[in-house]
C-alpha cells in the first residue's frame, strides 16, 4: 500500500512540475528549441539544492552502481523534458500529452515484467487502468481536432520512451543507494544540457534569465521535480516498478487540474471519467 501512496503522490507533484516547465518554455525572446532546453537546464540546476535534505532524511550510501543508474537516468530525463516541452508548445497538446504519458507508463511496466517482476493480478489490472486513465484525462483537446503531424507524434514518442526509461532505470538503483541517484541524475542532465546549449546558442540563456517569471517557474519546476522523483524512488524501493511506474505516470491528472484552476480551462466529461478511473487504478494497484 505504501509504495502506491508514494507513487500517487509523485504523480501529483510531477504534474505540477510539468505545468510550470511547460508554461515557462512558452515565454522569452529565444527560439522555441532554445527556450525548451534552457528551461530544462535551469529547472534541473535548481533541483540540486532541493535534493540535499533528502540525502539525510533517507538512509543510503553513494555507491558506484546507484550513482551510475542515476547518471544514465539523468540523460533520459533531460531528453524527455526537452522533447515534452517542444511538443506541448507546438499547439498539439491533445496529441502530445496522451501519447507521451501512455508510452511513459508502458515502457517500465513491460520492462519490469521482462526483468522478472511478478505482481498480483489485481495490481496488473490497476496498472492497465492507470494507462487508460492517462488517455482519458489527456483527451481534452479542441472539439474540432488537431492536425497530427509526424514531427509532433515523434516528439511525444521520444518524450514518452525517455521518461519510461527514466522510471525503469532509476528503479534499478536499489534501496541501499537512498537518494544519492538523484544527485547523479540532475548533475548529468545539467552537464549534458549545457553542452547542448553551447551548440544551439548560449545567448538563449541570457534571454531567458532576463524574464523573471520564467526563472521563477523553472525553479518551481525543478523543486517539484526533485520531490516527485524522491517519492518515486521511495515507491520503487519497496514496490514493483512495473506497477508503481504506471501509477506515477498519472501526472497528467494534476496538470489538467492546474490548467483548470490557473488557465480556467474546462474539463470534458471523458476527463472527469478519467480522474475517477485513476482512483480505481490506485485502489487496484494497492491490492
Amino acid at each position: 500500500m505504501l509504495p502506491i501512496l508514494f507513487a500517487g503522490a509523485s504523480a501529483l507533484v510531477w504534474g505540477a512540475a510539468d505545468y510550470c516547465g511547460g508554461v515557462a518554455s512558452l515565454r522569452g525572446a529565444a527560439s522555441l528549441r532554445q527556450r525548451a532546453i534552457t528551461v530544462a537546464v535551469l529547472s534541473h540546476l535548481a533541483a540540486i539544492p532541493v535534493i540535499i535534505p533528502f540525502l539525510f532524511l533517507v538512509p543510503g550510501q553513494p555507491g558506484q552502481i546507484g550513482l551510475l543508474w542515476g547518471a544514465v537516468a539523468g540523460v533520459a530525463s533531460l531528453v524527455g523534458v526537452v522533447a515534452l516541452n517542444l511538443g506541448l508548445a507546438s499547439a498539439a497538446m491533445a496529441t502530445v500529452a496522451p501519447v507521451a504519458a501512455v508510452t511513459a507508463a508502458l515502457v517500465p511496466m513491460i520492462g519490469g515484467l521482462l526483468l522478472g517482476e511478478r505482481p498480483a493480478f489485481a495490481a496488473i489490472m490497476g496498472a492497465v487502468a492507470a494507462v487508460l486513465a492517462i488517455v482519458m484525462v489527456s483527451s481534452g483537446g479542441n472539439p474540432g481536432g488537431e492536425l497530427i503531424r509526424v514531427q509532433v507524434v515523434g516528439l511525444a514518442l521520444i518524450s514518452g520512451v525517455a521518461f519510461g526509461l527514466f522510471f525503469l532505470l532509476l528503479g534499478q538503483a536499489g534501496p541501499e543507494a537512498g537518494m544519492w541517484p538523484l544527485i547523479a541524475d540532475k548533475m548529468t542532465s545539467v552537464a549534458l544540457g549545457l553542452i547542448v546549449l553551447q551548440r544551439v546558442g548560449m545567448s538563449s540563456l541570457n534571454a531567458v534569465l532576463k524574464v523573471r517569471q520564467v526563472v521563477m517557474l523553472a525553479v518551481l519546476a525543478g523543486a517539484f521535480d526533485t520531490v516527485a522523483t524522491a517519492l518515486y524512488l521511495l515507491s520503487a524501493h519497496s514496490g514493483h516498478v512495473s506497477i508503481v511506474a504506471p501509477v506515477a505516470a498519472l501526472y497528467p491528472a494534476s496538470t489538467v487540474a492546474l490548467a483548470l484552476v490557473f488557465n480556467r480551462e474546462r474539463l470534458q466529461p471523458i476527463q472527469f471519467a478519467g480522474l475517477g478511473l485513476a482512483g480505481v487504478a490506485l485502489v487496484l494497484a494497492a491490492t
